[in-house]
C-alpha cells in the first residue's frame, strides 16, 4: 500500500491546489483556465461522487494496481500527442479529470505512477501467461479464469465510459478464450517434445558435443539482457 500512502500524504502531490484555494479566486476565472478538453473529459462520470478509498479498495481486491495508478495510466494514454504524454497537463488538472481524485500532481508523480501501472501490468502478464503454459490448469479451468479476469476487464471498461454491446462481448470472449485454447496446446506440445528430447540417449549426447559453442553463444546472448537459469544463484543475494 505504499504508492496509496505516497499518494494520501501529499508527498507526490504539487502545493498548486492549496495556494489556489488561499488565493480565493471566482470560480469563473478558474473555469476559463481550464483547457477545454479537461472541461470535455468524462471517462470516469460513472465514479462521480465516489471515495478514493473505496475505488482503490476494489482494485486492490481484484488487481494489482492501485486507483491512482489505474487513472493516471487511463489519463497518459488519453492524452498523448505526437510529441508525448501531456503529464503537466494531467497533473494539473487531476481533481477535475479524476472524481476521486483530490490533489494536483507534479509530472514527476505523474510519470511514476504511469510507470507502476506498466510494471505491474509487465509482471501480472508474465505470471498469467506462465501459468496458462505450465499445464496447471486443464482447458475447462482455464476458460473459467478467463471468463472471471474478463469480466473485470470489461467492467472497468465500462467505468471508463465504454459502451459495448452483448455482440461485442461474446465477440471479444470467444476471441480471448480461442487464443489462450491455442497457447494452452501449443505450450502443452512444446513440453512433450522437451520430455520426449530427454529420454532419448541420442539427443543428449547431441547437446553435449555442441555444449561447448552453445556456451559461448549463451554468454554473447546475456550480455544483450537475456534471461539465464544462473540469474536465479542464490549466492548473488549475500
Amino acid at each position: 500500500m505504499e504508492d496509496d500512502d505516497a499518494a494520501a500524504s501529499g508527498g507526490n502531490a504539487s502545493p498548486a491546489a492549496d495556494s489556489d484555494a488561499d488565493a480565493g479566486g471566482e470560480g469563473d476565472a478558474d473555469e476559463h483556465e481550464t483547457p477545454a478538453d479537461v472541461r470535455k473529459y468524462a471517462r470516469f462520470k460513472k465514479v462521480d461522487g465516489a471515495q478514493y478509498d473505496r475505488v482503490n479498495d476494489f482494485l486492490r481486491d481484484r488487481t494489482y494496481v492501485t486507483a491512482r495508478e489505474w487513472a493516471i495510466a487511463r489519463l497518459c494514454a488519453d492524452f498523448r500527442t505526437e510529441t508525448g504524454v501531456e503529464m503537466t497537463k494531467i497533473g494539473e488538472n487531476l481533481p477535475e479529470l479524476v472524481p476521486f481524485m483530490t490533489d494536483t500532481y507534479t509530472p514527476q508523480a505523474v510519470n511514476q505512477a504511469r510507470s507502476s501501472f506498466e510494471d505491474k501490468i509487465r509482471k501480472s502478464g508474465a505470471t498469467f501467461l506462465y501459468g496458462a503454459m505450465s499445464g496447471f490448469f486443464t482447458a475447462e479451468e482455464l476458460d473459467e479464469l478467463m471468463y472471471e479476469v474478463t469480466e473485470i476487464a470489461k467492467f472497468l471498461l465500462e467505468v471508463e465510459g465504454v459502451d459495448l454491446s452483448v455482440e461485442d462481448e461474446l465477440e471479444a470472449e470467444e476471441r480471448i478464450s480461442s487464443v489462450m485454447r491455442e497457447v494452452r496446446e501449443a505450450s502443452a506440445d512444446l513440453r512433450a517434445e522437451e520430455l520426449a528430447d530427454e529420454s532419448d540417449p541420442a539427443a543428449e549426447s547431441g547437446d553435449a558435443a555442441a555444449g561447448g559453442d552453445a556456451a559461448g553463444e549463451g554468454d554473447d546472448a546475456g550480455g544483450d539482457g537475456g534471461l539465464a537459469p544462473s540469474d536465479l544463484d542464490p549466492g548473488d543475494d549475500s
